[in-house]
């Protein structure tokens, strides 16, 4: 009696009935119907519960980027002592206005008329000052302190709308600093809940109908998703409510797309074992239980791979990125549990039905899975099994080309004002600024110095080119030199008598007003310089400040890109290999997945360089885009070569491959096409970091299901046939 493949990857003897599933009597109907009803009835309770705080998310988020810095950070230590020197934890806004002749005298009593009415505001927390006219007389400007408990997009615009009302009908009226950039940050990020969700399902719900050519199964796989979505959003929300979490616009978007893209995957997968089975057996609940098996390990170890690359974010100093390893980690964990317990629960109900109008018919003669045909996947096995050398090393070759790119991709940071596509109130702001005053004013550099030290502090930044004025908060009037309105006294040349200070801790606060604008690079130079010589001549002076804020961030994300990425590609290499049980495998696996990365970010280097003329990438870009692409890259590894293994147990490595490339190819692609589709919605966003996530992780997955996976992995594969086992039994041939 020999042996027959069974589809499925499994041996059964040709007897008919011998070694098959036990009888479906033996299982109690009741346990097959309470069993899926229970399921769903328990994801249906956390979706209705979780679905409601879509609209809460920003009542625990915060896109405050100095509380994303580390403790350690010399501009977090800076902020922490502000509160000694100011009152509350004020967000300056800076008011410029402009006219097209030039104010008048009337257009500027005018103006402090609408500053006057805008200190009764409830947002306003301080003192307004009064307008301050640039030397030309073109403009003037004016700050405002808005609550940091505020809404600030409210705040803005109600400022905005009483400034407005006041000035001339020939006067404008823009509000930037810290306060305008923040409020269109906020603003960019009012469609995150709405139309970024609507955008991905939608294009997820396409590519299903395509692939399904169905209604029924698409909305299923979309509702699997939607309810892993909901469930893990409840969960996270109560996380960052207790502060466990913290939550940015960036993380909520990108843990949205994740979920769909993740928990969409793994139903395509899950729904190909099933309808396998459905065509080999007649029995739904003996399909569900076969389907399980064979889905259960390459789900559980493509999610857990995932979930280990993204938690490699917590050894990073900035709290944007480690906090995003936790949160998104738990959208995959319930993307991958509703995968493995809610959809076939649907499916188990629904049965043969869930596939109409192709319905997968019981079919006892049907050919093994995975034999040889003339379907497309056929012919690319085909391609491979004729010259499997050829076909890698021509798709190496190419992909190492792209890789040249990368010399092209500057990813040193970009400036406040480029964060949002579009246009910006605050950027245009700022450029008028830039025109009639020093561009730094509204955003200073942060001094903080002993009281001892006040003088030979000041000295050092009135001595800097990068300067343009200093001041000191302080309480009184000094004879040398004047406090104004708003509790600032000016310093004149070095060496002229200092204002009179506010003292905390035996510390003083002193404001430099920088030269270039508070975001560019040449600001966060002029910081670099400071701290460089405070560092030799007071070593008690700490720099703080928007600048600062930026420098620090931009340090942290480089050392954070520095030393995650080769953690995360040693946990990746050790999964494999337990998942596997082999080295030699692992080993090439994650290369093809480097080459594949380094092949996306050189191709995305000159796209943004050269087509779409972005100012740059947040170094942040590169890491997130390798933390992506890498763990979702080595999901389809393991879709292809768990199965290949299976096979490979059956029919040996060579023809394994081919046959796993055959049962995976369409599963994988289409996979790959629905994450690329809700990773491209990102770019519905006007925020230029999710725009070039979007452009990296969409080609990069696109570049891994439809070259790296389809051609690379199976040609090297096979080319290096049963060896690539090593050290396993299966390299020396014993099943």
């Amino acid at each position: 009696m020999s042996p027959q493949h069974t589809g499925t990857g499994r041996l059964a003897p040709t007897t008919p009935g011998a070694g098959s599933e036990p009888p479906t009597t033996r299982v109690p109907r009741w346990l097959r119907v309470t069993l899926p009803a229970t399921l769903i009835l328990i994801w249906l309770a956390g979706a209705a519960v979780g679905g409601p705080f879509f609209g809460r998310i920003d009542e625990v988020s915060s896109n405050d980027r100095t509380a994303y810095l580390p403790t350690t950070a010399e501009a977090t230590q800076v902020q922490e002592l502000l509160p000694g020197f100011t009152e509350g934890d004020a967000i300056p806004a800076v008011i410029v206005f402009t006219a097209p002749a030039g104010l008048t005298d009337g257009d500027v009593a005018a103006i402090d008329g609408g500053l006057a009415a805008a200190q009764s505001l409830d947002a306003v927390d301080g003192t307004v000052s009064p307008a301050i006219v640039s030397d030309d007389g073109d403009a003037a400007q004016a700050f405002v302190p808005l609550s940091g408990s505020a809404d600030i997009a409210e705040a803005t615009t109600e400022l905005r709308d009483t400034l407005t009302r006041a000035a001339p009908g020939d006067v404008q009226v823009a509000i930037t600093g810290p306060a305008g950039f923040a409020s269109d940050l906020t603003g960019a990020f009012a469609g995150i809940d709405g139309l970024l969700l609507g955008v991905a399902l939608t294009a997820v719900l396409v590519i299903l109908v395509i692939v399904y050519r169905s209604l029924l199964l698409p909305l299923t796989v979309l509702a699997t998703s939607l309810f892993a979505l909901c469930v893990a959003l409840l969960t996270i929300w109560q996380l960052a409510n207790t502060g466990v979490l913290l939550l940015s616009g960036q993380t909520q978007g990108i843990l949205f797309i994740l979920v769909i893209g993740a928990a969409t995957d793994y139903a395509l997968l899950y729904v190909a074992r099933y309808r396998d089975e459905l065509v080999h057996t007649p029995d739904r609940w003996t399909a569900t239980r076969r389907a399980l098996r064979g889905a259960f390990e390459p789900i559980l170890a493509s999610g857990s791979t995932v979930i280990a690359g993204l938690l490699c974010l917590l050894l990073s100093d900035l709290r944007s990125n480690s906090t995003l390893g936790p949160v998104a980690a738990i959208g995959i964990a319930f993307a991958m549990l509703a995968a493995l317990t809610l959809l076939p629960a649907i499916l188990l109900a629904l049965g043969r039905a869930a596939f109409w109008p192709r319905i997968p018919r019981h079919d006892p003669g049907a050919a093994p899975a995975g034999a040889a045909d003339r379907s497309l996947w056929g012919r690319v096995a085909g391609a491979v099994r004729t010259r499997p050398r050829t076909v890698w090393v021509t798709t190496a070759a190419v992909l190492a080309l792209g890789c040249l790119g990368i010399t092209q991709l500057q990813a040193s940071g970009v400036p406040q004002s480029e964060l949002v596509l579009g246009s910006s109130e605050a950027r245009t702001g700022q450029d008028r600024l830039a025109e009639h005053f020093p561009a730094g004013s509204g955003s200073p550099v942060h001094v903080v110095a002993p009281e001892a030290e006040l003088q030979e502090a000041a000295d050092v930044l009135l001595e800097d080119d990068g300067i343009a004025a200093v001041s000191v908060t302080a309480d009184t009037p000094s004879s040398t030199a004047p406090v104004t309105t708003d509790g600032i006294g000016a310093f004149g040349p070095p060496g002229t008598p200092a204002p009179e200070p506010v003292v905390s801790d035996g510390a003083v606060l002193l404001q430099g007003t920088l030269t270039d604008a508070a975001d560019s690079a040449a600001a966060e130079e002029t910081i670099r310089d400071l701290r460089d010589t405070y560092a030799t001549a007071l070593p008690g002076v700490l720099v703080g400040g928007e600048s600062a804020t930026d420098l620090d961030t931009n340090d942290a994300s480089i050392r954070d890109r520095t030393l995650i990425v080769p953690v995360v590609l040693a946990v990746i290499l050790l999964i494999l290999m337990l998942l596997l049980r082999a080295v030699l495998a692992p080993v090439l696996l994650t290369l093809t997945t480097v080459l594949s990365f380094g092949t996306a970010m050189g191709v995305a280097g000159v796209v943004f360089d050269h087509v779409l003329g972005f100012p740059g990438a947040d170094p942040a870009v590169p890491l997130f885009g390798f933390v992506f692409l890498v763990a979702l890259g080595i999901d389809y590894n393991i879709f292809l070569m768990t199965r290949v293994r299976e096979e490979s147990l059956v029919h040996g490595t060579r023809e394994g491959v081919l046959r796993g490339l055959r049962l995976t190819g369409g599963i994988i692609t289409s996979a790959g096409l629905v994450l690329a589709a809700t990773f491209t919605a990102l770019a519905v966003i006007p925020v230029l970091f999710l725009a070039q996530i979007a452009f990296i992780v969409a080609f990069g997955v696109l570049l891994d299901t439809f070259v790296v996976r389809s051609l690379l992995v199976p040609a090297l594969s096979y080319d290096v046939g049963r060896a690539i086992w090593w050290p396993s039994r299966l390299a020396r041939g014993r099943a």
